[in-house]
């Protein structure tokens, strides 16, 4: 489908997204990305933001990659949107009966008619003919945009656990008792943090969470009554042409305000066994993901258990890619590696099973991916961790966290990181205005 294009410079381009993201608001469907200027090797641009739906596919997580692909094929534009867990169901005989205070569709994708991408100081519209006689005023309405002051209060949160600490090391103690029994090798184990009776601004506290952690695959979403904040420092799955990147994240070390026992911190992290040990069965369980499309003899780990540092955290990441055949469906590639492995375990389908006992919560959009497909058939997606997820209409706003069970844990300490990733979700929920 045809857009206009037009390209604008600011000299701001800070408060330029910030008026932009507010700006977006008016609008029933909003997802904005943001790299926080992480220009490492595979980023794309420094900002895009998708909004106003002209076209859109929303459905239960029933043939959800079969009518994924439809829509995707039949649009040939840019669409945006997600996938939540809970499509693991249509990959493989899986249920999911947790409980869902948030209940987000399984699988929701639009076209939007307004789109901006932002790189550097430049700014270009992409509208959808429709509406491309909008731009300019759009532009200069967006340049001095002021936020509306909310009229509704802001609630008093009072969070709780689904999972109280007791119990969490009971659970994790059955998931140590299935690796002795060999079930599985390594499973990722979540916890939900939540309020009800809940009232946020949304736009606020993604703006504070983002700025206290200023990570790679930032994004919020605006779904009608549903928002989704999100922090994300891992990429999913990307396809540039017919290569394919994937960037799982397994090990993680606090910050410290001493440059010099931070540094040490980031070293022992590297050389960490057990941390090593948990990046690198992610690794074999992704390229054997990736091994489903990618050309015989094609997978490499360019990356190897990196060390990558953030405002809050650091991390191991490591980077697998591949090539696939020009013949190859880029939603066939999502749908073989789906769920992605830094989420759920080694075997996969048996750590997806025990999780799902095990956990308290159906994890929906947590630990799903958002992102976009070109016209090119090219796509980017990040896996939504770090993330506040928002119901306005039922008043209930929730965050998990997780850790990787292996042989090795000890139990304290993975309920220790699961707190430690918990803590700017936390701390932005209760400071932010």
């Amino acid at each position: 489908m045809q857009r206009t294009i037009e390209t604008f410079s600011v000299e701001n381009i800070i408060e330029f997204k910030h008026n932009l993201l507010s700006w977006a608001q008016q609008f029933e469907t909003v997802l904005w990305l943001d790299s926080n200027n992480d220009h490492q090797k595979y980023s794309t641009f420094d900002g895009v933001l998708a909004a106003d739906d002209f076209t859109s596919i929303h459905t239960d997580y029933y043939k959800a990659f079969e009518k994924l692909k439809e829509y995707q094929s039949i649009t040939k534009d840019y669409i945006f949107g997600y996938i939540t867990y809970d499509v693991k169901n249509d990959v493989e005989q899986l249920s999911s009966t947790n409980f869902d205070g948030l209940n987000f569709a399984d699988l929701y994708f639009f076209q939007p008619k307004k789109l901006f991408f932002i790189k550097g100081n430049s700014i270009a519209f992409h509208y959808l003919k429709m509406v491309d006689d909008e731009i300019k005023d759009d532009f200069e309405e967006i340049q001095k945009f002021k936020s509306p002051t909310s009229q509704v209060p802001k609630s008093e949160l009072k969070i709780k656990l689904r999972i109280h600490k007791d119990e969490y090391y009971a659970k994790a103690s059955r998931f140590l008792e299935h690796i002795k029994e060999g079930n599985i090798y390594e499973a990722n184990f979540c916890q939900e943090f939540y309020a009800e009776d809940a009232t946020i601004n949304p736009v606020e506290v993604y703006k504070h969470l983002n700025q206290i952690s200023e990570p790679p695959f930032a994004s919020f979403l605006k779904l009608e009554d549903k928002y989704a904040l999100c922090a994300s420092p891992e990429r999913y799955l990307k396809k540039e042409g017919l290569h394919i990147i994937s960037q799982p994240i397994k090990g993680t070390a606090k910050r410290l305000v001493s440059e010099l026992e931070d540094a040490k911190l980031a070293s022992d992290l590297m050389r960490n066994e057990k941390e090593r040990a948990e990046n690198v069965m992610i690794v074999d369980l992704v390229r054997n993901d990736l091994s489903k499309t990618a050309k015989k003899g094609s997978i490499k780990v360019e990356e190897l258990c990196k060390v990558y540092s953030f405002k809050q955290v650091h991390q191991l990441i490591s980077t697998v890619v591949s090539e696939i055949e020009e013949t190859t469906h880029p939603v066939d590639v999502l749908k073989d590696s789906f769920p992605m492995g830094s989420m759920t375990g080694a075997p996969k389908i048996s750590a997806m099973k025990i999780i799902e006992d095990l956990e308290e919560t159906k994890r929906g959009l947590y630990s799903g991916t958002v992102g976009y497909f070109t016209p090119e058939n090219d796509f980017d997606f990040n896996v939504i961790i770090r993330s506040i997820l928002y119901n306005e209409t039922k008043k209930y706003v929730s965050y998990s966290v997780g850790s990787a069970i292996t042989a090795k844990s000890i139990v304290e300490k993975e309920y220790e990181e699961c707190l430690l990733k918990a803590k700017a979700m936390k701390y932005v929920l209760l400071n932010s205005k």
